[in-house]
């Protein structure tokens, strides 16, 4: 595969080595710029995930990593044939993050690395912790204390990675673990500053393609954004082939109390208004200071999109919502997501006749805590009762 490195920064360029992953000359994030084959087609692809799409994915892997991530489900809405849900919780650990795992751990793995580091609110270090350990790595989790999600704290443990726990926030976590990828060569750094790692994110937009051609919108929940990017990317790529003839708008919402990027993009700014102290109930995009936001901003200008912002009262609202009208259980920050589009709809800035897929990024059950926020029936009852309140419901 032909192509190069691109520094965001200082634009300067370079060969496609894997063991390049931040601008050598201003330490600036890179793009991926690859250029596939013109003869590629799908139909001549086998298997199915993310290593379906190995000819499309940049750099050599001699030790590949997997755990059978992608091909989740792109589920058509009850109520609106023209509304999608691309249920990423259907991954291994729950979310779209063993996408971009799978590519990371293979890369390091190929690099003969022995340790790998990771910031994550959550989802990246179940993630990250899963996949080191099937590829018998060394791994260290950088979490902000008591900011993570219950069920990815939990499966953080059981996968046996090492926990550092910070005061702070994630962008805490964030500049703790540049700053050792920098100064230790020895650890492979496993966030989204890491271009590799979008490289398998960006299949969301190939498994798109191949079930339903080419939306008009794709809605995407923004925490770091990096995913927003590769999903954009990812379309674009098949575009410059010949394979599709068009790019989605690319939308992307985050929550009211951490949305640098959609206000940023309200106010027309070219550079966000960091949050120091970000909050929302959406744990997995509570993020100020996002380290993806040159690239987010670029895949939403350049596609014709926007972002917007929703509070935690319409993103609750919205995942109630998904699992009792559409029977999905999705996580706070995949529904953010729906919130989004229920607020674009109502405001007349995205039509229900539009073709439109929503990234529903994580499980219900990465976060039981919000789960049980939502009211419920709950009865204490003798059983031989059970059935006059039924028969009562009934009536």
């Amino acid at each position: 595969m032909q192509g190069y490195l691109k520094c965001l920064d200082c634009g300067s360029q370079y060969p496609i080595q894997q063991d390049i992953i931040t601008c050598p000359k201003c330490g600036g994030l890179l793009e991926i710029i690859v250029e596939p084959k013109k003869d590629f087609s799908f139909s001549k692809l086998k298997g199915k995930g993310v290593w379906r799409y190995k000819e499309l994915i940049a750099g050599r892997y001699k030790n590949i990593v997997s755990i059978n991530e992608g091909n989740t489900p792109l589920i058509v809405s009850s109520s609106n044939k023209n509304l999608y849900f691309k249920f990423e919780g259907t991954n291994p650990t729950g979310s779209f993050k063993d996408r971009g795992m799978t590519v990371a751990i293979s890369s390091a793995k190929s690099l003969n690395y022995k340790v790998v580091v990771a910031a994550s609110t959550g989802n990246t270090a179940a993630s990250a912790a899963a996949y080191a350990s099937r590829a018998g790595l060394r791994s260290y989790i950088v979490l902000p204390k008591g900011k993570v999600a219950l069920g990815k704290l939990a499966q953080s443990i059981l996968y046996g990675t090492t926990i550092l726990e910070v005061d702070g926030s994630f962008d805490v976590a964030m500049n703790s673990v540049m700053k050792l990828y920098r100064e230790l060569k020895i650890v492979y750094p496993l966030n989204s500053f890491n271009p590799w790692r979008l490289e398998g994110q960006k299949t969301i937009a190939f498994e798109i393609v191949e079930d339903m051609g080419v939306p008009d919108n794709v809605i995407v929940p923004v925490g770091n954004a990096g995913n927003i990017y590769a999903i954009w990317k990812g379309f674009v790529e098949l575009m410059n082939i010949g394979i599709t003839d068009k790019v989605p708008r690319m939308i992307g919402i985050q929550a009211e109390g951490a949305a640098p990027i959609a206000k940023a993009l309200e106010k027309g700014l070219d550079k966000p208004e960091f949050i120091d102290s970000p909050e929302t109930v959406a744990s997995a995009i509570r993020i100020g200071k996002p380290v993806n936001w040159k690239k987010a901003i670029k895949a939403i200008r350049s596609s014709n999109g926007f972002a917007t912002y929703v509070s935690d009262s319409e993103i609750l609202e919205a995942q109630k919502e998904l699992a009792r009208k559409e029977g999905i259980g999705a996580e706070p920050a995949s529904a953010a997501s729906y919130a989004g589009y229920l607020k674009l709809v109502n405001s007349g800035k995205i039509d229900k006749t539009e073709k439109t897929v929503l990234i529903l990024t994580g499980h219900a059950l990465k976060d039981p805590d919000a789960m049980i926020k939502a009211e419920s029936r709950r009865i204490l009852v003798n059983p031989e009762h059970i059935n006059e309140i039924i028969l009562g419901d009934l009536k």
